[in-house]
């Protein structure tokens, strides 16, 4: 007596490929190897935190030079623009730029 065979309702299993849901020309492809990693093993949060005090920093330090200049250019060229324009808008300003306050 030989089992039934699986019934495909759908979702393709690990070892078939299905172009689009609800495709009915699901066949079994050969060739694909399938690995997997027993959820007892899997532990990708062990230690991050401790790890991350470490190496994290060592990253982010290294990255510095790449983005405080940009920031620095940023923040200067905001700064100056606010205090040009509160000057502009002041009675000074008015007055230099020969318009009436």
């Amino acid at each position: 007596m030989r089992p039934t065979a699986a019934r495909l309702d759908g979702m393709p299993g690990p070892k078939t490929f299905s172009p689009w849901w609800g495709d009915s020309s699901i066949h079994k492809q050969r060739g694909v190897i399938v690995y997997t990693v027993s959820p007892f093993r899997q532990r990708g949060s062990k230690a991050i935190f401790k790890h991350w005090i470490f190496h994290g920093y060592k990253r982010l330090a290294a990255q510095v030079p790449y983005w405080i200049v940009p920031f620095a250019i940023g923040y200067g060229t905001y700064a100056w623009a606010k205090q040009r324009y509160a000057w502009q808008n002041s009675k000074a300003g008015h007055i230099a730029l020969g318009g009436s306050h």
